[in-house]
């Protein structure tokens, strides 16, 4: 992979950016998705942030390979702290890490969100996480996609801001709210093997001799809600 041909993970994140966006990209490493944006003409400005030195490096010498010095501005810093006010910054990418990681770095950077129109996240584990810290400081979710690449199932969560409360529900919140309107082939997949985990997961709690009765009940729980997503769907018959 390198910035002329993008994972399909990545091609799918990229296609959630808007023409002309002023983006930041979070925790960039080789700074591959912005880089495309440009080279495509899809946006004019792009900083990539990075918190470890080494992908930084990797970044620059990208950069400087593809000559897009003027354009893409790496950034050594902590989450959101890449962007500066200067960069007028309206569209943020994080991808490629877990949800509960990517909910702390929009915490953590709520100064930076300010004029910020469009954030485009893709956690690799825990997306309920992210639908929560969304719904809870008034981000409206837009779109999602999930898609399958070598072995891993993804969902992308396009989210904006919105002055209305937000409310989802307890399942929208943990198989999201777009995702559940039409569950496709790989929905069914991630979920199965979900629902397989967690029902291994309960025999082996059963089995200890102290179990954590509320880990229990909340296991029992994910697998109901599982189970009846599952059901639901097949037993619509329009799919």
């Amino acid at each position: 992979m390198d910035a002329q041909h993008l994972s399909d993970r990545l091609a799918a994140v990229a296609a959630f950016v808007p023409k002309g966006a002023r983006l930041a990209d979070i925790g960039s490493d080789h700074a591959y998705l912005p880089a495309a944006l440009l080279i495509n003409g899809q946006i004019d400005f792009a900083v990539a942030g990075e918190v470890v030195k080494g992908p930084y490096e990797n970044e620059k010498k990208e950069i400087a390979k593809l000559n897009l010095q003027d354009s893409l501005i790496p950034r050594l810093a902590d989450g959101l702290a890449a962007i500066h006010d200067e960069d007028a910054i309206d569209t943020i990418t994080i991808a490629g890490m877990g949800g509960s990681l990517i909910a702390k770095i929009l915490e953590a950077g709520q100064d930076h969100l300010r004029g910020v129109k469009r954030l485009v996240l893709q956690p690799n584990v825990g997306e309920n996480r992210v639908r929560e810290w969304l719904m809870n400081h008034q981000y409206q979710i837009q779109a999602e996609q999930m898609l399958a690449e070598d072995g891993h199932i993804y969902e992308i969560i396009v989210a904006e801001p919105t002055t209305c409360p937000v409310r989802y529900s307890e399942k929208e919140l943990l198989f999201g709210p777009f995702l559940l309107e039409k569950p496709s082939a790989t929905f069914q997949e991630k979920w199965q093997g979900e629902l397989q985990r967690c029902q291994y997961a309960v025999q082996q709690m059963q089995k200890a001799t102290n179990t954590p009765a509320e880990r229990l009940a909340a296991m029992q729980h994910k697998i109901a809600l599982i189970q009846e997503v599952l059901e639901n769907d097949y037993g619509n018959g329009h799919h």
